[in-house]
């Protein structure tokens, strides 16, 4: 065997390791807390201009049975369900989802009641609320929602949902073998007051859940997963520069936030069909037993990820042992694509430089041709 052998038999035991360990992660049965009386629930709702899957998200009844107030931020009043309030709020600054939560947590009263922070294109169920509200009521500093795409029916719909649901890159994959500051996906948040003190500090940073993740665990919080996943409805006819575009942009972010963890990507996240082909090219028998292990353990841990964020409408649990390997290509095709966009990112419309931790500094266009 040649050395380039010896390095992709290397490579495929270290990302077979990789998946094993997360596999038997998964496997244990994480402790719930139940009993006691349910917490009185403020639910922040951030949106600028909301699709109309969004509008039906944000109307759906929410069969929590504490006491529950739900608010809207937004520059116009959109079409609301009733019961639910809308705060006009128009933030100035780079992140304007943290400008809205930040205007509504000097606007409201949240005395008494535990904050939550959840996107519009999140479907919020009660079972969502009490997982994200219940860890705060505990003493919990920071609380975060698995995202979970459900309805994807196009191939670019349901490589992002086998990206989210089934691989590596499901949140309760990443929870499970964060080293350090806990892996945090910014749909759907519990804040406790500390929390909202250290957002305070990140309306100029994109990524600003894991910053903010990263600054609670420099102070020695961490935070809780809810046991109930953040559905996130997929619409249909969805085209591959939507995913693509979000996911390279979240590569982006990561390598700003966490360099040491960007280049484990390709080699841990999203190796299976880099090493298909070494094995196709080597023709060397170790290697391709040890690249069908790595397969079977993949696929194992899609479908341990499949039962886990399970959703009650669904039938077809197919999906799992395909749709794994679409939202592998789809992550190492948006990393490919961030290496050629380090540095600047663009967001809502603007051009930013980016720094250490994630913060933007926006571009101004050289309107004269460039620097005189």
């Amino acid at each position: 065997m040649n050395a380039l052998g010896f390095f992709t038999l290397g490579w495929t035991v270290m990302a077979g390791g990789f998946s094993a360990v997360a596999l038997a992660r998964l496997h244990r049965r994480a402790s719930v807390t139940t009993g006691g009386s349910l917490p009185s629930v403020l639910l922040l709702r951030p949106v600028d201009a909301p699709t109309p899957l969004e509008l039906e998200n944000l109307a759906r009844t929410i069969d929590y049975a504490g006491p529950l107030e739900q608010v809207v931020l937004s520059p116009y009043r959109p079409r609301l369900a009733e019961g639910v309030r809308w705060l006009p709020s128009d933030p100035v600054c780079p992140n304007r989802k943290v400008g809205h939560l930040l205007y509504a947590l000097e606007t409201l009263d949240v005395r008494g009641r535990v904050v939550l922070a959840v996107d519009a294109d999140v479907a919020v169920t009660g079972a969502l609320v009490e997982g994200l509200a219940a860890p705060l009521a505990a003493g919990a500093a920071l609380s975060t929602a698995a995202p979970t795409p459900v309805g994807a029916v196009d191939a670019a719909g349901r490589a992002m949902a086998g990206l989210l649901r089934y691989t590596h890159h499901s949140f309760r994959a990443l929870h499970a073998m964060s080293a350090g500051a806990q892996a945090v996906c910014g749909k759907a948040l519990g804040l406790s007051p500390r929390a909202a003190e250290e957002l305070a500090g990140l309306s100029d940073h994109i990524g600003e859940d894991l910053e903010l993740a990263k600054r609670l665990h420099a102070h020695g919080l961490d935070v809780a997963l809810s046991p109930a996943p953040a559905w996130v409805p997929v619409a249909h006819g969805t085209s591959w520069r939507v995913p693509l575009e979000r996911f390279t942009r979240w590569m982006q972010v990561l390598a700003s936030h966490r360099p040491g963890l960007y280049p484990t990507v390709p080699l841990l996240f999203t190796p299976t069909v880099p090493l298909l082909l070494l094995a196709a090219w080597l023709h060397e028998g170790a290697v391709w037993l040890a690249v069908a292990a790595l397969v079977a353990v993949r696929t194992l841990l899609s479908l341990r990820l499949a039962a886990l964020s399970r959703v009650p409408e669904e039938t077809d649990t197919g999906h799992a042992l395909t749709d794994w390997l679409q939202g592998e290509l789809l992550l190492l095709a948006a990393f490919v694509a961030s290496l050629t966009r380090q540095g600047r990112v663009t967001w809502r419309g603007h051009t930013y430089a980016l720094e250490a931790g994630g913060r933007m500094v926006r571009v101004t266009p050289q309107w004269s041709g460039g620097p005189g």
